[in-house]
């Protein structure tokens, strides 16, 4: 059957339609940020600090931890129990699903197959990461002393908060039951911390506020919750399933406006931020 040229016409017209209607179908790391709808292309909040552990291993797919970053959409987000190669994923999610472009950097202290997959010669790695809106500089990764059951360790990078430049520190420190390694890897960051300020320090620390491995840490900063502190009588909002708090945002040098906790599905650690003062 000989098809006449409008007739050609009107089907080349009604598979644009229908492409344009269906979206793409491709994974969203095959998509770019030039073929998003203007509607989901979005600034990050510039004052908006964050901080998440993961969860590793868990059943999660990284568009679902991206979907969660974005929901909040902050200037920074240090995250803990991460894999390299799911923290890119992460990353082209957001810009590529979500339209918020961030630099990263890696504080990876532990090459672990188990966790993070790879080549059994070559395996992931496995530690910190810091996504920022805007570049960061001056970049160190530590490895504590003694990392407890398991290689830990912090990262630090200047960056821009709330218009300022800042040294942001993220950290995951030893498991529960190891108050002994906690304190001596807090007394390594808290050295650090000191040396800087303003400063902000992010991160699962695996210790309730008042813990005493915390102690040299509220002696530099407070939390971005006012009401939390090292006391027994204070007011602090769990960030675990197990209702706990182990996550903190710790200022040094800022205000905070407000903070939230979100409990998600994704992890069993709850998604924490801050919006600070910009002043």
């Amino acid at each position: 059957m000989v098809l006449g040229k409008g007739t050609w016409l009107f089907v080349g017209a009604m598979v644009v339609a229908w492409m344009v209607l269906s979206g793409p179908s491709a994974p969203s790391g095959a998509l770019d940020a030039g073929s998003l709808p203007a509607e989901a292309v979005r600034d990050v909040v510039p004052n908006r600090v964050m901080t998440w552990n993961l969860c590793n291993p868990c059943e999660t797919g990284n568009d679902d931890r991206a979907a969660e970053i974005a929901t909040f959409a902050p200037q920074v987000v240090g995250l803990q129990e991460a894999c390299v190669g799911d923290v890119e994923q992460i990353r082209d999610y957001l810009e590529n699903l979500h339209g918020l472009v961030y630099h990263v950097e890696y504080g990876a202290v532990l090459r672990n197959w188990g966790r993070c997959g790879g080549a059994p010669w070559n395996p992931g790695g496995y530690g910190q990461a810091i996504l920022s809106a805007a570049p960061m500089t001056d970049v160190v990764t530590e490895e504590y002393p003694d990392g407890g059951s398991e290689d830990r360790g912090y990262m630090a990078v200047t960056t821009t908060v709330a218009g300022r430049p800042v040294r942001v520190f993220n950290t995951h420190l030893a498991e529960r039951r190891q108050e002994a390694v906690r304190a001596d890897q807090v007394a390594v960051l808290a050295k650090e911390v000191a040396r800087h300020d303003p400063a902000i320090v992010i991160g699962d620390f695996n210790a309730v506020p008042d813990a005493s491995e915390l102690t040299r840490m509220w002696k530099l900063a407070a939390d971005a919750d006012p009401q939390c502190h090292p006391s027994p009588t204070a007011t602090c909002e769990p960030t675990t399933d197990w209702q706990s708090k182990f996550d903190y945002v710790f200022l040094r040098g800022y205000v905070p406006l407000n903070r939230r906790v979100h409990p998600n599905a994704a992890s069993d650690h709850h998604v924490l931020y801050a919006d600070l003062d910009p002043a």
